[in-house]
């Protein structure tokens, strides 16, 4: 009898901490921000493409580059949007 309440208390803790992390994620929105990736810091693919994974990049703050930060903040850290960064891509 103990082992059974033993293990579905774990079970119960385990669910609840899962629980938590979704809503904490949720309360903080993230948005993908252009040219503020430092070399080898990229989140992802650029919008270029020439490498499509994260840690590509090799230059230092390319405007084809995107790193995902607080939702709001992009302005404040110098970097710009996907359209804004498309269209300084074509200059």
């Amino acid at each position: 009898m103990n082992q059974r309440l033993i293990l579905s208390s774990a079970l119960a803790s385990v669910l609840v901490l899962g629980l938590a992390g979704q809503a904490a994620a949720q309360d903080n929105p993230k948005e993908k921000c252009f040219g503020i990736a430092k070399a080898g810091q990229n989140d992802c693919a650029n919008l270029s493409g020439s490498h499509s994974c994260a840690g590509q990049s090799t230059a230092e703050k390319g405007v084809d580059e995107w790193k995902y930060v607080a939702k709001g903040s992009c302005k404040e850290m110098g970097g710009t949007s996907a359209e804004d960064a498309k269209k300084m891509m074509k200059k």
